[in-house]
């Protein structure tokens, strides 16, 4: 039994890949798995089940829970089903009383139908080389955001955290980043993807050794991150992760 899960750049699409018998203990690795990804600023979640053993298509009422759950949560999120059309299992989430919102026989059909939904005009994107100029052009991309969606109020903290964030994967990542920022309502998500598969962790400090101490050992860190950002976090993407944060008019 697995889990696997990959995020884009922004890490508002995320796609899980199942793989095994469906039973109780699987079904616990996927709620919690969603619950994670839930957690985080995604707007829709594909998730591949041809790899699922289903005979009987039991597995239906999991689902139809999971996409209620993901639409009426805090961050409201579609739930995208992929399995092949032969199944028990998509006749039942097809044909059920209460079927989920969206079913497609392949990942590609849910990508493309999905893509067109996404909105397009609130997010501003740059692919940036692994050098401290880098840090410098991803505050730029942040000021002209807040500048082009009149969220001036929030260009301070933004800019702040999205320079940490860009020198950790400039510094420890030591690879191409991809610096994401999208306006969502009153929010900013800002997002740096990078092709290091390890996360970031916040240090505590040690005996003798102050919090002031551990903020000066790395500019102001990622503990300064977790002081500002309402919420943040990492997601896995493919060949790397993504590291992500939000801004908030409240925060």
């Amino acid at each position: 039994m697995a889990v696997d899960v990959a995020a884009d750049a922004s890490t508002t699409v995320v796609e899980m890949t199942v793989h095994g018998q469906w039973s109780p203990e699987l079904g616990r690795q996927v709620d919690a798995t969603l619950r994670e990804c839930l957690a985080g600023p995604v707007s829709v979640v594909i998730v591949d089940l041809h790899g699922v053993g289903d005979l009987h298509g039991v597995s239906r009422p999991f689902w139809v829970t999971a996409a209620r759950t993901a639409q009426l949560g805090p961050r409201p999120a579609r739930l995208a089903l992929c399995l092949p059309t032969s199944t028990m299992l998509d006749y039942r989430l097809r044909h059920g009383d209460r079927p989920p919102a969206l079913v497609f026989a392949t990942m590609q059909l849910a990508r493309q139908s999905l893509a067109a939904d996404l909105p397009r005009g609130f997010r501003m994107q740059a692919r940036l080389r692994p050098h401290p100029i880098s840090v410098v052009a991803a505050r730029d991309l942040v000021v002209r955001a807040c500048d082009r969606w009149q969220l001036r109020h929030l260009q301070d903290d933004a800019t702040l955290i999205v320079s940490e964030l860009a020198s950790n994967a400039v510094q420890h990542a030591g690879t191409d980043l991809v610096v994401t920022v999208v306006r969502t309502g009153p929010d900013l998500l800002l997002a740096v993807r990078d092709s290091d598969t390890r996360y970031p962790r916040l240090r505590e400090p040690t005996a003798g050794e102050s919090a002031a101490e551990v903020l000066h050992e790395r500019g102001r860190g990622l503990q300064l991150v977790h002081a500002v950002a309402p919420i943040w976090g990492a997601m896995p993407a493919r060949g790397g992760k993504v590291v992500w944060a939000t801004v908030s008019p409240d925060s």
